[in-house]
């Protein structure tokens, strides 16, 4: 899915909260794909939040200055589109042929997105007949407002790049982390900086889009003021002990129980709300990525919450790299999924 389309030669970015991350790919998802260029560049979330002509320009130039260092040529850029600027659903519509579903989907477009018309870009995949109900097929919508898809055009466009594509961030993330050939469902989450992405994918297409508020800053947060220090000193403690009750007397654990409970609560709620639409269908699994990639013995916190397999997710996990690539990604790795999921998605719909 993408909200803008072209063709052509391309390399993928994710403007995050704390850093940019740039992917540029060969290959293609049936041969598996190769890792041409890539670069990941700290940035402050005041310059990323910062909508002034002094803030826009200072972030062009850091996008300049990361496809400088990783040698990137090419003007044509896919973006990923922040979950909290786009909506995404599900709906059903009649089961006829490609055509006829397509014209009933745009005539009907207005009654999905929670916009006029007038003042959104939308787009949508036929994903193909209900595996409930043979005769309704499924759509996956997306929209965003045209303020801001014109804004980031703008913002990018103005230092001679050519926006191809843009695209929600969790549905780039989910096809870089969903594992090839699953009958069943699988639930992945983005844990970021202030908010998590949650994807359901089945049959290799979202089924659920959600984001839940909170992130690694909540958590930090929450372990300053239990363990009174400083909001970045307590961000080690999590990175480096995570869950571990064996470090610093299971100070960290402690703090974070409460709310790691409501958040694996959450995950509970939208499998089994997946469920009430796909009964026969299983959750066989959990996939976490972002900082929830990282985060010491989170994975089998989830897991004993849930009581569904939950594993720490690949990004690479279809992408050939050198050791040399490797060992260069080593840190950052985990943080790579929505840029790849960019890059590895294909121009046609």
């Amino acid at each position: 899915m993408s909200l803008t389309h072209g063709v052509g030669d391309f390399f993928a970015l994710d403007i995050g909260t704390n850093a940019l991350r740039l992917v540029q790919l060969s290959g293609d998802s049936q041969k598996g794909w190769t890792l041409q260029k890539f670069a990941y560049v700290p940035v402050s979330r005041s310059v990323v939040q910062d909508s002034s002509d002094t803030g826009r320009r200072k972030l062009g130039e850091m996008i300049l200055s990361a496809m400088q260092q990783a040698g990137i040529h090419t003007k044509n850029i896919a973006i990923g589109l922040p979950a909290g600027k786009t909506f995404t659903a599900l709906i059903d519509v009649p089961n006829q042929d490609p055509k006829s579903i397509e014209k009933v989907v745009r005539y009907q477009m207005d009654q999905y997105i929670p916009m006029p018309m007038d003042e959104a870009k939308a787009d949508f995949v036929i994903l193909g007949p209900s595996p409930t109900d043979p005769a309704k097929a499924e759509v996956l919508i997306s929209s965003t407002s045209n303020a801001y898809a014109e804004e980031r055009m703008e913002d990018i466009e103005q230092f001679g790049l050519n926006i191809v594509a843009q695209e929600p961030e969790p549905i780039a993330m989910a096809r870089a982390l969903t594992p090839p050939g699953i009958a069943d469902a699988r639930l992945i989450i983005d844990y970021g900086e202030s908010s998590t992405d949650l994807v359901v994918v089945y049959g290799g297409a979202p089924r659920l889009v959600r984001t839940i508020p909170g992130g690694l800053d909540v958590l930090s947060k929450t372990v300053a003021n239990s363990l009174g220090v400083r909001e970045d000193q307590a961000r080690q403690f999590i990175l480096k002990f995570g869950l571990a009750q064996d470090k610093l007397d299971g100070q960290v654990f402690k703090a974070l129980d409460s709310t790691l409970e409501t958040f694996a609560s959450e995950l509970t709620k939208s499998s089994r709300f997946f469920q009430t639409k796909y009964p026969n269908v299983k959750v066989g699994g959990i996939i976490l990525s972002g900082f929830a990639g990282v985060i010491p013995f989170i994975a089998e916190y989830i897991e004993a919450k849930t009581g569904i397999a939950t594993s720490q997710g690949n990004p690479w996990q279809l992408v050939r790299v050198t050791p040399e690539q490797q060992q260069a990604l080593s840190q950052v790795a985990a943080e790579f999924a929505v840029a790849i999921g960019l890059a590895e998605r294909t121009n046609n719909r």
